[in-house]
């Protein structure tokens, strides 16, 4: 009995895209992501929200509807440079704030310019925190190995179409093979590159194998996968999770229930 993972409808790819700071150049990345229907990661501090050239405390809720809305700590400091109380503070502050224009548990991070250290790294689950994202890029498709340290493939600067092409045209070899993208919107008005963004969009938006997720999409989906207890011969499949998993099983795509058992054949 062969049986590997494959994501959600039998894909075997996945895209996520996380934008840090929220000012107001998001909009119309926000518009560009609608219309090719990816799904996007937002992290925003919640102290500069409504100041200068950041987008206003009552327009987070539309505006991100049908994305993801992270936190980028409360006031964008270097955590590695505070105290633990402030850590914590920063933390969930943004949460708490945040939360409350969205309506939602707030989750998902991405570091301030980068920068975490291994207090930082080990106090974040405590805080409710479920991953958070790194400067780091790894310019390959692996799934990360530690989700409160997650490297993206790479900056939209960095080789964005070369590499989105190379992500295409792999073939899976039962492994599954995620693009993470990240960047600041108001670097596409700095450099007058907006139609990278959109090429990138067309790009993948043509692909039928690729799922377009968000960060905490990405992180809920494979944790079901790990909860999927397997008989000995691995015939039998039991998903106690809330949501559908899919796997391919000899070579052919089957799609295990939340809740429920499934003989393999």
């Amino acid at each position: 009995m062969k049986v590997s993972y494959l994501f959600p409808n039998g894909r075997s790819k996945a895209l996520t895209v996380s934008y840090d700071d929220g000012q107001v150049y998001d909009r119309k990345l926000v518009s560009i992501f609608n219309e090719y229907g990816i799904k996007g990661t937002f992290f925003l501090n919640s102290e500069t929200l409504g100041k200068d050239i950041f987008i206003q405390p009552d327009e987070v809720a539309t505006l991100y509807k049908g994305h993801e809305v992270g936190i980028h700590a409360k006031t964008h400091p270097f955590l590695d440079s505070i105290p633990l109380e402030g850590i914590i503070e920063e933390i969930i502050e943004d949460r708490k704030y945040l939360e409350t224009l969205v309506g939602y548990p707030v989750k998902g991070m991405s570091y301030p310019y980068g920068v975490y250290n291994e207090d930082v790294v080990k106090i974040l689950p405590s805080l409710g925190i479920e991953y958070s994202r790194t400067v780091n890029s790894t310019y390959n498709f692996n799934m990360p190995a530690n989700f409160i340290v997650w490297n993206p493939t790479c900056h939209h600067k960095q080789n964005l179409l070369e590499i989105t092409k190379r992500f295409l045209e792999i073939e899976y070899k039962n492994q599954l093979q995620l693009l993470y993208v990240w960047g600041h919107s108001f670097e596409f008005e700095r450099e007058n590159n907006w139609d990278l963004i959109k090429e990138f969009c067309k790009m993948v938006a043509k692909s039928s194998s690729v799922w377009f997720a968000t960060n905490i999409e990405i992180v809920r989906y494979i944790k079901a996968l790990k909860m999927l207890e397997f008989s000995v011969e691995k015939n039998v499949v039991y998903n106690p999770s809330a949501i559908s998993v899919w796997l391919l099983v000899n070579g052919n795509v089957v799609e295990v229930s939340g809740g429920q058992i499934v003989v393999l054949k």
